[in-house]
């Protein structure tokens, strides 16, 4: 089981360092200049191949997730079920990532660049609730 929690944890790290990385591009995005559009779709390739990038890392943070979840099922005490609530809303800020991504793609129009900065903060306290959740359990 140890084996399955240390890759675990690699795949969510790999995970997390993509949904830091992917808003900060949408943060360039917003800032291009409207001439300049080499540079705007340069920002849109790597965004695709980021959220690509990422979505591929999810999959087996998740699944590696559900592995040890069952695991401890039966024994689980509330910050467990804590943790599960925020990696929901991790998973829905992923999607969220990608529409935003699909919309920018299709030339819908771009937030500013301070809407996606505050934006870029969420999985950053996300992972901050579920690492303390995980080494702490307070409850």
């Amino acid at each position: 089981m140890l084996w399955v929690k240390a890759f675990h944890i690699v795949f969510v790290a790999s995970w997390f360092a993509g949904l830091f990385y992917l808003p900060r591009i949408y943060v360039n995005l917003a800032m291009v200049n409207p001439g300049s559009v080499a540079e705007y779709e340069r920002l849109v390739l790597m965004a695709g191949k980021l959220l690509r990038f990422t979505t591929l890392l999810a999959i087996p943070a998740v699944g590696l997730g559900l592995w040890l979840w069952l695991a401890w099922f039966w024994g689980a005490k509330g910050w467990l079920h804590a943790k599960l609530l925020l990696v929901l809303l991790v998973l829905a800020y992923h999607w969220v990532c990608a529409r935003m991504y699909h919309r920018i793609r299709q030339g819908q129009a771009l937030r500013s660049h301070r809407w996606y900065r505050w934006f870029n903060e969420i999985p950053v306290l996300l992972l901050l609730a579920i690492v303390i959740l995980v080494t702490v359990k307070p409850f």
